[in-house]
């Protein structure tokens, strides 16, 4: 049996940003050693001055695809990018979490190949 809260998001879309750190001497890389808590920080804080109340940002420890990052995910969408700087956030921003549209030079499908190292 479905309720009708079962079918309202509290939030419509969550994005975890990946800021998880590793050894300097890890054989993975790590998201969080490569802007991403910067990233998140002005993230989270442009959504907030655009009013987008209906986004949650928080950090993600590891995601699982580190090589890739650094990375992030927009949930419920299940859509994954990478990014550089704050120009590739704010085009996140204001493509996806804003219009509803996708990145695309941005977007990480399930054969993406590794680009960070340790």
């Amino acid at each position: 049996m479905t309720s009708s809260a079962d079918s309202e998001l509290y939030f419509r879309l969550h994005v975890f940003i990946c800021t998880n750190r590793r050894p300097a001497d890890s054989a993975r890389a790590g998201c969080g050693g490569h802007g991403a808590e910067a990233a998140r920080d002005h993230l989270k804080s442009r959504a907030k001055a655009l009013g987008l109340k209906d986004v949650r940002v928080n950090s993600a420890g590891c995601l699982g695809r580190c090589e890739l990052g650094p990375v992030l995910v927009v949930y419920p969408d299940g859509v994954w990018y990478r990014f550089e700087t704050i120009a590739d956030i704010d085009e996140i921003l204001d493509t996806h979490l804003g219009r509803g549209g996708r990145v695309e030079r941005l977007l990480l499908g399930p054969d993406a190949r590794p680009v960070l190292t340790a």
